[in-house]
């Protein structure tokens, strides 16, 4: 038995590729081989001496950790790459040798904060429900909101088969919110807000955890202290 030996997606998430759920769909796909032959099962383990490739080039563990925010302008798509060629968020970023992927994500109209790294552990620790993290969010929409609407996502609201319940929500004006979530699931603010016929206009993320957006200014990017990741 090899010693040191780790599942390939937890070493493709080390490495810096992606996050480990999203290394998951890359070796579902073809696209890793280890010493010459393609893997598509999850239950593979490697170890250091294995030759892992991913789309035909090297990969291996990175031995520099970046942990980058971001504060994300609207139009801007959260991914490695997108078929339809929309501007991409991780090029806003410093150009660094390490592979970065964002740490959650922002819908392609939604703006504000979010992490970008190339470490897989802190990526997974941060995306998991049980890390119980909290997201604020100053939300706009087109009309008036209803009391009702406040009321039903504080309480919890079913739409289509799917929970949702914010942590809390506070007017801060007539057509405007502050909603902060725990778990966030799948557009959760967008899909509350349509089933009461609202329209956001502006939906920006200015909080995770402890770090704050602050005046990080549209479209740029900062280092994370040392302070925030302890605290994250």
């Amino acid at each position: 038995m090899r010693e040191k030996s780790i599942r390939l997606q937890v070493f493709l998430s080390h490495a810096g590729v992606a996050s480990r759920r999203a290394a998951e769909d890359i070796i579902a796909s073809g696209r890793v081989s280890v010493n010459g032959v393609i893997i598509t099962s999850q239950g593979t383990k490697v170890a250091d001496n294995d030759v892992i490739l991913f789309d035909g080039k090297p990969v291996q563990t990175e031995s520099r950790k970046l942990y980058f925010a971001l504060n994300k302008p609207p139009g801007f798509i959260c991914s490695s790459s997108d078929p339809q060629g929309r501007p991409l968020a991780l090029s806003l970023l410093p150009q660094v040798s390490e592979r970065l992927y964002n740490v959650g994500r922002l819908d392609f109209m939604s703006c504000g904060l979010i992490f970008f790294t190339n470490d897989g552990s802190f990526a997974n620790k941060l995306g998991h429900p049980s890390s119980g993290l909290e997201k604020e969010y100053i939300v706009e929409a087109s009309g008036q909101i209803p009391d009702i609407t406040i009321e039903a996502f504080n309480q919890g609201i079913t739409i289509e088969g799917v929970h949702y319940k914010a942590k809390l929500v506070e007017r801060t004006g007539l057509k405007a919110l502050r909603v902060t979530l725990v778990e966030g699931k799948n557009r959760e603010i967008r899909r509350v807000f349509s089933h009461f016929h609202l329209h956001p206009v502006l939906l920006r993320r200015v909080r995770i955890g402890s770090v704050e957006l602050g005046n990080l200014a549209e479209g740029n990017s900062r280092a994370l202290t040392l302070k925030e990741l302890s605290e994250l």
